[in-house]
């Protein structure tokens, strides 16, 4: 299958950069290499753009897309470990980061990966194939209170509760293989109604999220993603959903520091030191010719920070 992948916000993202011609750039989400293109092509070779995916065969096709550029370097890992990634290509600060968050759609279009609750597959749902934890796991060996909670929290999802309960019912009486199996498990608690979005979709975001972890280390992978830049550097991050959006508006706020001392007091004394500025008051979302072009957009933010 080919990897498509939409570059979200693509023309945002690359103004936000303001790339300098000879700067050092990380596209922490590689997929399918469009915004690292993009950027690759406004450097020089005196430049460097570091792209890291933790999916092997988002790297694979990114090497194939980049092939005309020699000033990109390739890691196999997770943005979370940036800051491990960097020391160990010893480079002490760089002058742009962007954050692409969420599945790629050559992730949700490929069947064989799970991730889809439209036709038949293996749960699976790992963006790094390497790692243990699969969609299969979660939905056979978690508890009903653990599977109620991640697809409240994680998909929003008001019937948290039955759906989970319906999932431990069946998987009594034989293992849950396949994204089929729990579709048709949700479909007895929320029966598809016409002008309503699937009633896998909550669900299936909430496994997702779980398995791959995308919520939890997001706060401090912004911080640490901050820390890395020169100063005039900036950081860019998509988010496509709420707990997504909430961590790094978070984390680019204390980032920004915050005098909490009494208003009467003649000098600071509580210690409040700014990294930098939110460049983006609101977050920035996509024009009506995006959301037209691409629908999966339509829940994209994207926030800007510049380092100090």
């Amino acid at each position: 299958m080919e990897f498509k992948h939409f570059s979200v916000m693509l023309n945002e993202c690359i103004e936000g950069l303001d790339i300098k011609p000879n700067g050092i750039y990380v596209d922490g989400t590689m997929g399918g290499a469009g915004h690292s293109k993009e950027i690759a092509k406004r450097i020089s070779n005196e430049g460097l753009l570091i792209g890291i995916d933790r999916d092997q065969e988002a790297i694979c096709v990114a090497k194939e897309r980049l092939a005309e550029f020699s000033n990109v370097k390739f890691v196999h890992d997770n943005h979370d470990n940036i800051k491990a990634i960097l020391e160990e290509l010893d480079i002490p600060g760089v002058d742009g980061i962007l954050l692409d968050l969420g599945v790629s759609s050559y992730q949700l279009d490929e069947r064989n990966r799970g991730f889809s609750y439209m036709g038949e597959a293996e749960l699976d749902m790992r963006m790094d194939r390497s790692q243990k934890l699969t969609a299969k796991t979660v939905v056979n060996k978690y508890s009903e209170e653990e599977l109620a909670k991640i697809i409240f929290e994680y998909g929003e999802e008001k019937f948290s509760r039955p759906i989970a309960r319906k999932i431990v019912e069946r998987r009594k009486e034989k293992e849950i293989e396949t994204t089929q199996e729990l579709v048709d498990i949700i479909e007895e608690i929320l029966p598809r109604r016409k002008g309503e979005g699937h009633p896998a979709k909550r669900t299936f975001q909430a496994i997702r999220i779980e398995v791959n972890d995308e919520i939890r280390p997001l706060y401090q992978t912004v911080i640490d993603s901050i820390d890395a830049l020169k100063p005039g550097g900036r950081l860019c991050v998509i988010t496509f959903h709420s707990l997504e959006d909430r961590a790094v508006k978070n984390a680019m706020n204390d980032s920004v520091g915050k005098c909490i001392c009494p208003p009467g007091l003649p000098y600071c004394a509580c210690g409040a030191v700014t990294k930098g500025k939110v460049i983006t008051k609101k977050p920035l979302l996509p024009s009506e010719k995006e959301l037209e072009e691409n629908s999966r957009s339509k829940s994209a933010k994207l926030r800007i920070f510049e380092k100090i």
